[in-house]
């Protein structure tokens, strides 16, 4: 049996772009955590602190009576369109990070 290297090639193309989803989709997930995201720590934590405790002089503890109360629908357009110091990371983030973060942030407000 004479085996054709482009299907071989198509196969390997395929599993490593299957390995790179995986991959991305578990840096992502919320059952990491939002203080081990990536995109967490690149674009949120400068300013939320990296337990998301908040800083002085910088962005509001994201574990409070606030955030709890707040909806997943009115996290998401903060985080998308800013508020107040926040810059908008509509355009920076797409909308799947937006709605981890959103997970993230309001299991971080369950415990």
């Amino acid at each position: 049996m004479k085996t054709q290297p482009f299907a071989i090639l198509v196969v390997i193309v395929s599993c490593c772009a299957l390995f790179a989803s995986v991959t991305v989709l578990a840096q992502t997930t919320t059952d990491a955590g939002l203080a081990t995201n990536p995109i967490y720590k690149k674009n949120c934590a400068k300013c939320h602190g990296k337990a998301a405790e908040g800083r002085h002089f910088g962005g509001p503890s994201l574990i409070s009576d606030k955030t709890r109360a707040a909806s997943d629908d009115d996290l998401r357009n903060v985080i998308s369109n800013g508020k107040g110091r926040m810059p908008k990371y509509t355009g920076k983030l797409t909308p799947e990070e937006i709605s981890t973060l959103v997970e993230q942030i309001k299991a971080l407000n369950k415990k």
